[in-house]
């Protein structure tokens, strides 16, 4: 599975931004799909999962009530919306595949990667 992320970009904060992740080269219902990031001299963070099925999504603490992830089973795509964006969610957003029916949160079990697009929000 081939996974390319784009959307992202420069934003002010208070301001949204939406992520776009396409997949090909499998069954894209097969997986659930996540976003995490990865800020400069950190280590690399869940931020949003979402089911096969779109009826399990899962959110880490820092970006719930403020970010949606959303997939699209006919165009094998997932989404991240995010709104009320703040300086310290600047990071490489990636987009990951892992073929489970269920929501898992460790990178680790992910098995494939999208090449990441950059989100800084400035202040």
């Amino acid at each position: 599975v081939q996974l390319q992320a784009s959307g992202g970009g420069l934003v002010q904060a208070g301001g949204s931004l939406g992520l776009s992740c396409a997949a090909s080269g499998g069954t894209f219902s097969d997986y659930t799909m996540a976003w995490f990031r990865q800020a400069p001299g950190k280590e690399r963070e869940f931020v949003a999962a979402i089911n096969w099925s779109r009826d399990s999504t899962y959110y880490s603490d820092s970006v719930k009530g403020r970010f949606a992830i959303s997939r699209d089973n006919a165009k094998n795509t997932v989404y991240l919306q995010m709104n009320s964006l703040k300086p310290e969610d600047t990071a490489v957003y990636y987009c990951a595949a892992d073929r489970t029916i269920v929501v898992r949160t460790s990178p680790i079990v992910y098995d494939y990667w999208g090449q990441g697009t950059q989100v800084t929000v400035s202040s």
